[in-house]
């Protein structure tokens, strides 16, 4: 029995101990309930931050979008710790995510992720399913996590825990941004700055 418990503590710690804590552009970690702006791991032409615009049918701007214009840095977000009580948030953390702010028209300024039939793929967005589909509306459940990337880190969407996939770009004309979804092997690269000492200086890449 002292085997078996022994044995289950390693389980648990093992994974704990190798993994490496999330960091922002100034080499600190980040933590659950600060605010920070997502933007392009290399700054320039790969364009600004993350924000929300309207989309489709919809009247209410519930789409996250990344905007165009590097000037832009977008909306701050605030992580959420899924199921465990810590203040650190590591690589492979599940967690919510969800807007500092949001429009009236929407309840909920966490993230979802909702099938849109026009261009038939699973965007990222905020609100209810209906907000999106009035007419056939539908989400996926699940949980969101950061990853290590080729330049900084990589957003991903787990139905469940072994089972992720990468959050990328997808570009539709006339929409004012980059809508994220969910992608295989083209992953949006990206780093995490504090808003509070966002100082419109050079960006570095974790």
């Amino acid at each position: 029995m002292k085997a078996a418990l022994v044995s289950l503590f390693l389980f648990f710690a093992f994974p704990l101990a190798f993994a490496q804590q999330v960091l922002d552009t100034n080499g600190n970690p980040i933590f659950p309930g600060r605010e920070y702006y997502i933007l392009p791991s290399v700054a320039g032409p790969p364009g600004g931050g993350v924000k929300l615009g309207t989309t489709g049918n919809s009247k209410c701007p519930v789409t996250v979008l990344q905007g165009y214009s590097e000037v832009v840095n977008g909306i701050p977000v605030k992580f959420t710790i899924v199921g465990i009580s810590t203040l650190q948030i590591y690589e492979n953390t599940s967690l919510k995510i969800e807007f500092t702010k949001k429009p009236k028209c929407v309840e909920s300024s966490k993230w979802i992720l909702f099938f849109d039939n026009e261009i038939e793929k699973a965007c990222m967005g905020i609100g209810d399913p209906d907000d999106h589909n009035p007419d056939d509306p539908h989400i996926f459940l699940g949980t969101f996590t950061i990853k290590r990337a080729k330049f900084g880190y990589k957003l991903a969407f787990c139905y469940y825990e072994s089972n992720c996939m990468d959050i990328g770009r997808f570009n539709k004309n006339g929409e004012g941004g980059r809508r994220l979804y969910l992608t295989k092997g083209e992953p949006f690269d990206v780093v995490f700055i504090e808003s509070s000492s966002y100082n419109n200086g050079i960006r570095s890449v974790v």
